[in-house]
């Protein structure tokens, strides 16, 4: 039986193989650590005390337990995940001959189609903010750069000022996992955030000057305040509750789709890892173009 100062030491070393190796998102981080501090105060209360002690058996009724506290799907999902990954990091470093783990399945999750837009209703979007306003100005370069070049909120609000290359005309981005890719700048985009730039506020405090995007008072701009802002102009524009910053990178991918670009690009474009990630924008366009067939063709209905 291994010491309560061993198990602390292989977590603080899993939690360094997150940070070094998986690259993992601050944000997933700190819920891989939570999922498994929630495990481990679980097994200690059945009288377990190290990872060799525990059977498949075992960690089936921790996952009934967990189904007792009516969990989404997804958090359970994500806590199997978090296990998974740390019973093989232990395997792999020599410390667990067998993963107990490894013939557990997470709950099937559904896959919901995104929210999608009719191109006018981007357009409409994108025209809602004011622009003879800084704010406004501001405002429209992000909205520009969330359907022009597909960007997630957190990249988005991460971009710094050595990022942008207006002249080549695009940007570089850190995705998830600390993966870096370049993401296009089309000209609209770039007119506006060159626009932008031209107004942009003085940063409050040093550390904030490399950020792209600043408040009004100069501080960098939070992800709860782009959803905020993006939620105000969809209102403004008339459109259906939802709309976030989010439904402005699904219409980014879907309508390269229609526009006949293949799908291993739109995986480049959008960051993926995996390309399965990117087929649901498949089923998007599919049905697409079977509302156009329906309106359209005479003998649809």
């Amino acid at each position: 039986m291994t010491t309560a100062g061993e198990e602390a030491w292989k977590r603080e070393f899993f939690r360094n193989h997150l940070v070094g190796e998986k690259q993992l998102a601050g944000n997933t981080l700190a819920a891989y650590q939570r999922d498994l501090e929630q495990f481990w105060d679980w097994a200690e209360a059945q009288g377990y005390h190290g990872p060799a002690e525990l059977e498949t058996w075992a960690l089936r009724r921790y996952l009934a337990w967990l189904g007792q506290k009516r969990l989404a799907r997804t958090t359970i999902a994500r806590k199997v995940s978090a296990l998974r990954t740390y019973f093989k990091f232990l395997v792999r470093a020599g410390w667990l001959r067998e993963n107990p783990v490894g013939v557990l399945h997470s709950p099937r999750l559904p896959r919901h189609l995104p929210v999608m837009l009719r191109y006018e209703q981007v357009e409409a979007l994108l025209a809602a903010p004011r622009v003879d306003t800084p704010v406004g100005l501001r405002d429209r370069a992000i909205l520009e750069l969330l359907y022009g070049s597909g960007l997630r909120v957190s990249e988005l609000t991460g971009l710094g000022l050595g990022d942008v290359d207006l002249s080549g005309r695009c940007l570089r981005v850190l995705g998830k996992g600390q993966r870096e890719r370049l993401a296009p700048l089309g000209s609209v985009a770039s007119g506006w955030l060159e626009r932008y730039l031209q107004n942009r506020p003085r940063p409050h405090r040093p550390e904030e000057a490399g950020y792209v995007f600043l408040s009004a008072r100069g501080r960098r701009l939070s992800r709860r305040a782009v959803y905020a802002l993006v939620s105000r102009y969809a209102r403004e524009a008339g459109l259906a509750p939802g709309v976030g910053p989010h439904t402005l990178r699904h219409c980014f991918a879907s309508h390269l789709l229609e526009g006949g670009a293949d799908l291993r690009s739109v995986q480049e474009l959008l960051g993926h890892a995996r390309l399965s990630t990117t087929q649901i924008y498949t089923h998007v366009t599919g049905w697409r173009l079977k509302e156009v067939y329906e309106r359209a063709h005479p003998r649809a209905r």
